[in-house]
């Protein structure tokens, strides 16, 4: 019985191992036309790996969305943060939006892609908003290709998610900047023949 318990306690921990690494879409960095880095903070991880892609030539430029903060938008002080650290910041720059949801962020940020012709794009963000990141990217900017390269968070363990605090914050829904589920309404080209456009309902 013990034996079978064990067996059973296993399974449920790597069933949970597998659910918190689901939350994290990472695809190999390949060369393209700029890299988009998603507002959350004005360092950290996500700062940092934009500034490294940018370093180890994958994109001439690497573009910093984000809120606007004293009247001057985050990516401003990201790029202060990382002078500081040593980066050269050539190839960095900032875009401030208004934006408070990763759709939002979507639909304020593409018209700037689209005026820079940018036709692929790597897509840096914290691991655990990466793969809702990525789904909401593909489906809100069209004909751009989206690689998703996310930054480790050292306050998300996938692996042991529900052993630790600040990742079950980040894991359940009920976590404020994060969500294990997303539902997207994405109106698709066809049409009922109604006038009525029919959707895509999409779970991230």
């Amino acid at each position: 019985m013990f034996g079978l318990s064990g067996i059973l306690l296993l399974e449920w921990r790597a069933l949970l191992s597998c659910l918190g690494n689901y939350l994290i879409s990472s695809d190999a960095p390949r060369t393209a036309d700029l890299i988009l880095v998603l507002g959350g903070n004005f360092y950290g991880p996500r700062v940092l790996k934009g500034a490294d892609l940018v370093a180890q030539g994958y994109a001439p430029l690497a573009l910093f969305s984000g809120p606007f903060y004293q009247g001057r938008p985050q990516g401003d002080a990201s790029i202060v943060f990382l002078a500081r650290q040593g980066y050269p910041t050539r190839g960095i720059e900032s875009l401030g939006i208004h934006a408070e949801s990763t759709i939002e962020e979507a639909q304020a940020v593409r018209p700037e892609l689209v005026r820079r012709g940018a036709k692929r794009v790597l897509l840096v963000t914290a691991s655990f908003h990466s793969r809702r990141s990525a789904i909401v990217f593909r489906s809100f900017c069209p004909g751009i290709q989206f690689i998703s390269v996310p930054a480790s968070d050292p306050q998300y363990h996938p692996d042991t998610w529900w052993m630790d605090p600040s990742s079950k914050q980040l894991f359940f829904p009920n976590g404020r900047r994060s969500s294990v589920r997303c539902w997207l309404f994405i109106p698709s080209t066809s049409s009922d023949g109604f006038g009525i456009t029919k959707r895509r309902l999409l779970l991230c």
